[in-house]
């Protein structure tokens, strides 16, 4: 007797069609898996059998052969086992094989027959409606997900309420709708005291989708700064939200019962993290904090401690907004489409910069410090600016603007940037044409000196780009002593 279930697999982000075929016949009683499973898989056969037989249901004394195809592409995870375990039921005609037809399953079993969520829900419940299944048998904590889909979930907690269902002799339970996740309020730019001009630049980059580096000697509220873009960037569209949900969905980050994720997402990796985990990676290549950070702020504190190849690994992202994995079984394509946000003091000792403190680096310290940060990462990078150690009155004085009334400015000047592409006046182009004679500016420099100026001229809600904005750009392209190779 043969049998066969839907299920989906994962290459990158992209669901891949699955046809889990079990067959029985008679011999020697085994149970074997075939078609490019990786070990989770083959562990699945303990699971599977246990389920079944907690379940209360007969499991087959036959020869079993469970095929897994196509058998050319590689099979991976725990969510196979509820796919084997209802292909199996079939063939040994438990659960009636036409009940399967126009349904999908995943999940994992326990040895009780308890049914756990996977991570990838939601996209293998994308892949599912793509090939025209119309329901999803899944763990009742994914059915929220599978629901965003746009498939029917069927939401069970046991293997035997998903073989009820099948038998006819239950109904399909009810899915609640994913409730609206709690907001936690981000931190507010009125606790920053002073620093009006990075304050500035913060507007500039969320406005514009601006990359930004904060240099200074330490305590003067670099960190305190960075960590309060998120909270100026504006909400998820749909089909940004849409993205980022299926990305976390991925990487098992989404809550059990949570709907899409709205907010922008804040990535900020320890200096220690790895290549792999920092731009994404593996044998079989899974997302890293680049494109976890998709759509939101990837924040880097203390830049030159990280390791140089590692964020050189940066430098393919920051350009195209994808990171891209070959591996000899195929390439694995990952969205990363964030703002960088990195900080970093002048020295290795921190004194430069602070009128209190004494600079003790040498000559070859300050060197190998300069190394830790190319000019070719620094010309990605559209804001580069040095910060000075605010004065005690700053500190004292009242607080800053809150966040709510740049999100307002923000907001209208991104509006202003989709409606079109604003005129570069004669006189400011001029005046770019002179600083990239002058200034170390790259073609590449120049296009987001000119990207930067057309931000701060919707900013400030003017027709055209003008001298000033341009003058403003430049002035955030500080030339730091760093980055010499």
């Amino acid at each position: 007797m043969l049998a066969r279930t839907l299920t989906h697999t994962l290459v990158g982000l992209e669901p891949r069609r699955v046809e889990v075929e079990a067959h029985l016949q008679r011999g020697v009683p085994a149970f074997a898996i075939v078609g490019l499973a990786d070990r989770a898989c083959q562990e699945a056969k303990e699971r599977v059998r246990s389920g079944i037989t907690s379940a209360e249901l007969e499991w087959p004394v036959r020869r079993i052969t469970v095929n897994l195809a196509p058998a050319d592409l590689r099979k991976e995870g725990s969510g196979f086992d509820l796919p084997i375990a209802l292909a199996v039921l079939a063939a040994s005609r438990q659960v009636p094989a036409a009940a399967l037809d126009g349904h999908a399953a995943i999940g994992e079993l326990a040895l009780d027959g308890r049914l756990r969520p996977v991570p990838g829900a939601l996209v293998a419940a994308e892949g599912a409606r793509r090939s025209g299944a119309e329901r999803l048998v899944c763990a009742a904590e994914s059915a929220a997900e599978v629901a965003l889909a746009g498939i029917e979930p069927i939401a069970v907690r046991h293997l035997a309420d998903a073989v009820a269902y099948l038998r006819g002799e239950r109904s399909p339970p009810a899915v609640e709708a994913a409730p609206q996740p709690e907001t936690i309020a981000p931190p507010d730019l009125a606790d920053v005291r002073g620093q009006e001009r990075a304050r500035r630049v913060l507007e500039i980059a969320a406005a514009g989708g601006h990359n930004v580096l904060f240099a200074g000697p330490p305590g003067i509220g670099k960190t305190m700064l960075a960590r309060r873009l998120p909270g100026i960037l504006p909400p998820l569209d749909d089909a940004s939200a849409l993205e980022v949900t299926r990305i976390h969905s991925i990487a098992g980050l989404l809550a059990a019962g949570s709907g899409l994720v709205r907010v922008p997402p804040f990535r900020a990796p320890h200096h220690t993290v790895s290549t792999a985990a920092l731009v994404g990676g593996g044998s079989s290549p899974r997302p890293g904090e680049a494109t976890l950070a998709h759509r939101g702020v990837l924040f880097l504190d203390e830049l030159p401690e990280f390791s140089r190849s590692t964020i050189e690994a940066l430098r393919q992202p920051l350009e195209d907004g994808v990171v891209s994995i070959a591996r000899v079984e195929g390439r694995a394509v990952f969205p990363a489409r964030f703002l960088l946000a990195a900080t970093m003091n002048l020295c290795p000792c921190g004194g430069r910069g602070d009128p209190a403190a004494e600079c003790n680096c040498s000559p070859q310290q300050l060197d190998r410090y300069r190394e830790r940060v190319s000019r070719p990462l620094l010309d990605r990078v559209d804001l580069v600016v040095s910060l000075p150690k605010p004065r005690a009155a700053e500190l004292a004085g009242p607080p800053g603007e809150p966040t709510a009334s740049v999100v307002r400015r923000v907001m209208l000047a991104r509006k202003r940037l989709d409606d079109g592409v604003l005129e570069l006046r004669p006189a400011a182009a001029e005046l770019l044409d002179r600083a990239v004679d002058r200034l170390p500016l790259s073609g590449r420099g120049r296009a987001k000196m000119l990207n930067v100026a057309a931000t701060i001229a919707a900013l400030a809600g003017t027709e055209a780009i003008e001298p000033e904005a341009v003058a403003e750009a430049l002035s955030y392209r500080s030339p730091l002593e760093v980055g010499r190779r």
